[in-house]
């Protein structure tokens, strides 16, 4: 990746050209699963550090989440820094995801930072710049360079509501995702920037927002999707999201990255076939458009965290749903 003029290798990656598809997972709760003193081992019982086992089974991606002002410092600028520094460490390539929130940010909510409640839309939207760019330029500090920034996490309706809600004020969503676009930029040239929708099998709705976005001159480089489909339904969920990918990559002329995917933690057999064929079929049907899957949150076990669509078992292991991301 470059940064403002000045090649920079992307991160741990001697040639990037040679790692085509990203195999990842946002691992973004791991140092608070640590902070609780929870471990993680391989299939044989030995510890490993979380990344490092995913290395392992497979993946060259990582995906971070960034809060603004999180209780805690969770996925705040320093916990993120934490993070990324191991991956790089280990040569892994790296996707920022930024909530423009305190906390979740997701379909169903969208809640502007509490330091940004009671801003006017000029200086709602430079809040937004200014927080994107102390991000990268603390990672670019630590000679961390993301290849894929995403602009808003599952921005179905758009995010900061109620200024930038999407269904209301579709120029207000797409000024503020631009401003987010051109701060990218200006830290990391090079960097995709993403546009992240929930539900990919859901092609009616892609194309209510993005032709919804385009008098505006929505600028972004990919679009991204989540997928979590049912144990039952897996099959008819991944031809919808398959034919809604090839037919956004005909109309738009836009890259596609998976930025999320999970299936419930009981069912790891069957999560792995649907991986199996997302991937399998990703890469044979849409031209090499279709970068890369995610995994959410794999390592995040029900016990800890009450997510019941992670990938590893209350021991600490990992399912055999990950063995889909093994080459």
């Amino acid at each position: 990746m470059a940064s403002c003029g000045d090649p920079k290798p992307s991160p741990g990656i001697d040639d990037p050209s040679k790692v085509k598809f990203a195999k990842g997972a946002d691992v973004s709760w791991v140092t608070q699963m640590e902070r609780d003193g929870v471990k993680f081992y391989n299939s044989q019982g030995v510890e490993m550090e979380c990344m490092t086992l995913l290395k392992s089974l497979g993946m060259n991606s990582i995906r971070l989440r960034v809060w603004v002002n999180p209780v805690g410092g969770w996925n705040g600028k320093d916990d993120l820094l934490v993070k990324a520094k191991r991956a790089k460490a280990l040569g892994m390539r790296l996707m920022i995801d930024f909530h423009y929130s305190d906390s979740w940010a997701d379909p169903g909510k969208q809640n502007k930072p509490a330091a940004w409640a009671d801003l006017p839309f000029k200086e709602l939207k430079g809040a937004l710049v200014a927080h994107t760019i102390e991000i990268l330029e603390a990672l670019k500090g630590e000679g961390i360079f993301p290849e894929w920034v995403q602009v808003g996490n599952e921005t179905s309706d758009g995010m900061l509501w109620p200024d930038g809600r999407a269904s209301v004020n579709m120029k207000g969503y797409t000024e503020l995702h631009n401003a987010g676009y051109r701060a990218v930029k200006e830290v990391f040239p090079e960097a995709k920037v993403i546009l992240h929708l929930a539900g990919g099998d859901n092609s009616p709705h892609y194309n209510w927002l993005l032709d919804g976005m385009a008098p505006y001159s929505a600028q972004y480089d990919i679009i991204g999707m989540s997928l979590y489909p049912e144990p039952n339904n897996w099959q008819y969920v991944n031809e919808a999201c398959l034919e809604n990918m090839k037919a956004l990559i005909k109309k738009y002329d836009k890259d596609i990255m998976i930025c999320e995917v999970g299936m419930r933690w009981d069912q790891p057999e069957i999560c792995k076939g649907f991986i199996i064929d997302l991937i399998d079929k990703a890469l044979e049907k849409s031209d090499d458009r279709c970068l890369g899957v995610f995994y959410w949150e794999p390592e995040g076990f029900v016990n800890w965290s009450h997510y019941t669509k992670a990938a590893f078992d209350n021991g600490g292991r990992p399912t055999v749903a990950l063995d889909a991301f093994r080459d």
